[in-house]
């Protein structure tokens, strides 16, 4: 059976690419040297080696030539003078050492010729210049060379630079996976962390290195990333604890009615008649539990284009008159949506407006350069600063007692949040500060990408009507 294989860590990887890199670099780099090195000296040779044979020429027709010939200190120690028919004139001390430093004789018409000589093992290389006096063949030459430099002359240059660049290899390979874990470290530290993060201990949070780096800006968004999955856990927690709570409510009520039936007859009609009541509550709860379930998963296609006034003045015109409400209409706002979802946003909008007013419920859409904008508003007591947000929590009540009452699931500011969000607007509550004082709910949402942009039409109101609630939430 084959073995899975366990893929090299990053910092080994990382090493292991410096590494190669750094050999693909090095090793031609010093193949690269060694040439350059090898030309640059023997150009230097030639030249130095030229300059002598052409300073021993302008002695020898200024009639100054000496025997043995002083050498400079360029380097140029082995001096020649030959006559036409080869024979030695003068050389220098290093020259009587040697036989002859070279058998070349350049052509008449060829005045500078410059030769490499070499023992047959290859070594003790002579590098040569010979200089003829005159054009003709009656002319005598000039030899002036040097022995080659021993890096030049030794075999083990080029090793010695390829095993430099080998070990400048080795080294950049170990620097880069020391470096490498120690920049790694932090993420270590994060994936431990991580790993000890589980759904009974949701709180735990990675520790974020100082700077702004990536690693720093990795750990900050891990640690964002937890707080949200911890804030998500501890609202699904409370929501099945609520719910549960919601559920059991009716359910109880339901199963005491029931016995008491049983135990008294003459009170079966009452008892069926409440447990009735009970089972609608509890059918509007589960209802509403899918609802919220669904909103997320509807695809963008079961969307429509729809005039958010009419809707609104549809729903308002539906509703059972219990308590005025004024409407305030700018036709033609045109949003893209799921007609059912917005015609239960409006409509537990008025709900929970008709359930905490005093007096009358007011109703406006209004368009701006770029939203449509509802306004739901109502006359009764002012919502406190800390439940302004709380209020489109599942289950959450400012008055429980009095919400059940009434009627309400506890759901309809939550599913109202829901659905809006899902099309891309949002909501919020505010108090009213103009006139009369009371509460406030405020809705965008984007305008249909056809919408005419256009001054909206002057408000006019229309008559009251009813309006019934779910939730104040």
């Amino acid at each position: 059976m084959l073995l899975p294989r366990r893929s090299p860590t990053l910092r080994l990887r990382l090493a292991l690419l410096a590494t190669g890199t750094a050999a693909i670099l090095l090793i031609p780099l010093a193949i690269v040297v060694h040439v350059l090195v090898r030309v640059a000296v023997a150009d230097s040779i030639w030249d130095e080696s030229l300059d002598t044979a052409t300073h021993i020429a302008a002695e020898i027709r200024a009639d100054r030539l000496s025997d043995p010939i002083p050498v400079g200190r360029n380097g140029i120690d082995l001096i020649e003078v030959t006559g036409p028919d080869g024979h030695i004139v003068a050389e220098s001390a290093a020259a009587r050492q040697l036989p002859r430093l070279s058998p070349l004789r350049t052509t008449p018409g060829r005045e500078v010729t410059q030769t490499t000589a070499c023992s047959p093992t290859g070594h003790d290389c002579l590098y040569v210049t010979v200089l003829r006096m005159s054009p003709g063949y009656g002319a005598d030459l000039v030899y002036a060379g040097r022995a080659a430099p021993p890096i030049l002359n030794t075999p083990f240059t080029l090793p010695a630079l390829l095993l430099a660049a080998l070990l400048l290899t080795a080294l950049t390979g170990w620097t880069a996976y020391r470096v490498t874990g120690r920049a790694l470290r932090p993420v270590e530290a994060i994936r431990t962390e991580l790993a000890e993060i589980t759904e009974k201990n949701p709180g735990g949070r990675v520790p974020e290195p100082p700077g702004d780096d990536e690693i720093s800006r990795l750990a900050q968004a891990a640690n964002d990333a937890l707080s949200r999955l911890d804030m998500s856990i501890q609202r699904q927690r409370q929501f099945a604890a609520d719910a549960s709570h919601e559920l059991l409510t009716p359910i109880t009520a339901i199963r005491a009615q029931l016995e008491g039936a049983r135990l008294h007859p003459e009170d079966t009609d009452e008892a069926v008649g409440a447990a009735l009541r009970d089972t609608e509550r509890l059918e509007a709860i589960v209802s509403d539990l899918l609802l919220l379930a669904r909103i997320p998963t509807l695809p963008e296609t079961v969307r429509e284009e729809l005039d958010l006034s009419h809707l609104v003045v549809c729903e308002v015109e539906r509703r059972q008159e219990r308590l005025p409400t004024h409407m305030h209409n700018t036709p033609g706002v045109m949003v893209r949506g799921l007609r059912r979802h917005l015609a239960r946003v409006v409509t537990n909008l008025l709900d929970n407006a008709e359930r905490h007013a005093l007096t009358l419920v007011c109703v406006r859409v209004e368009r701006t350069e770029h939203e449509a904008v509802l306004y739901v508003r109502n006359d009764g007591r002012p919502i406190s600063e800390a439940d302004r947000e709380r209020i489109f929590e599942r289950f959450y009540r400012t008055d429980a007692a009095r919400s059940r009452d009434r009627g309400g699931t506890g759901l309809g500011l939550a599913i109202a949040r829901e659905v809006v969000e899902a099309h891309g607007g949002s909501i919020r509550v505010e108090d009213v500060t103009d006139g009369e004082p009371g509460v406030r709910f405020v809705v965008t949402l984007p305008l249909a990408a056809e919408e005419p942009e256009g001054p909206a039409e002057p408000e006019k109101p229309a008559a009251p009507a009813a309006a019934s609630g779910d939730t104040q939430s």
